[in-house]
């Protein structure tokens, strides 16, 4: 049963993403990605021992694929989160990481019950209702089409890691970490971007906030706080990961991806406690449907 897993993978990757995009409003996307996936190792080094598994050539192949296109994604959805509304771009990027999926699993002989085709029809306009109500502007349509381009990349992470071997353990996914450690790494250092490091402390000053409100930079003894953001976004991830993966192994990709797809109700409520953005009650519907699918499908 995968539910059971999938629906905490969700929430993982919710707070991930709420983490990761905080952080890119105060420092380079490039940075932040790279902060963050280098915790996820770590992460990951620390939990590989406690899961059975054997490493192949297979294994680090997907992981590597995985690892690439999926920080890819993250990229994307990083400099989305950070431009564009996050109640928008969350739930745009999570219909194509969720359709993707789904499709491979149906092309692959995966069959879907009544009560699971409803619990997918009800997830999928769950996504789609928390889309509404926020504001609609030329930061708000580069978010979006950049949304949508990351969850090609996630969608293509989720197919790529669950073609890994079954017996192959968390193998694929320290292989595709430390593919996209060392990519990021050679990025930043052709860039010349920076690593986080004590910053000046900066007079508080009004900046755009997420629902068009002004929201304040508050002045701080430097960069420790994007940087525990980073962290955060990347060991959640990390930990969103290993659950989708134990998903797929204990059912199909097409629900594990939907479930896990779910993650922008998560973004919605922590952007609506933590930003101040304004829940329509049709994005509060959403929410409501996202708790209805998830129960059909662990009963399916």
């Amino acid at each position: 049963m995968s539910v059971p897993f999938a629906l905490p993978s969700a929430v993982t990757y919710g707070i991930a993403d709420f983490a990761g995009g905080l952080a890119a409003r105060r420092a380079s996307v490039l940075v932040v990605t790279v902060v963050a996936q280098a915790a996820g190792l770590v992460s990951l080094l620390l939990a590989i021992g406690f899961f059975a598994g054997r490493p192949s050539p297979a294994a680090f192949g997907f992981g590597v694929l995985a690892g690439l296109v999926g920080v890819s994604g993250l990229l994307l959805y990083l400099k989305a989160l950070a431009v564009g509304p996050m109640g928008v771009v969350a739930p745009l990027s999570a219909v194509v990481s969720a359709g993707l999926p789904l499709a491979v699993g149906l092309l692959g002989g995966e069959r879907l019950g009544p009560v699971a085709v409803l619990a997918v029809g009800v997830a999928l306009v769950a996504i789609l209702l928390a889309t509404t109500g926020t504001r609609n502007d030329r930061a708000a349509s580069t978010g979006v089409l950049l949304g949508l381009a990351a969850g090609v990349g996630f969608g293509t992470f989720f197919v790529a890691v669950d073609a890994a071997p079954a017996d192959s353990g968390l193998w694929p996914l320290l292989a595709g970490r430390l593919a996209s450690v060392v990519l990021l790494t050679g990025l930043v250092l052709r860039h010349h971007l920076p690593l986080p490091t004590r910053a000046r402390t900066v007079s508080p000053a009004a900046v755009p906030g997420e629902s068009g409100v002004p929201t304040r930079r508050v002045a701080g003894p430097g960069a420790r706080g994007p940087v525990v953001l980073m962290v955060v976004s990347g060991v959640f991830d990390t930990l969103a990961n290993v659950l989708f993966l134990v998903a797929t192994r204990m059912g199909d990709l097409g629900i594990s991806a939907v479930v896990v797809s779910l993650y922008p109700v998560v973004v919605v409520l922590l952007a609506r406690v933590v930003l101040g953005e304004r829940l329509t009650r049709t994005q509060l519907l959403s929410a409501c449907l996202a708790l209805t699918a998830s129960a059909l499908l662990a009963g399916a």
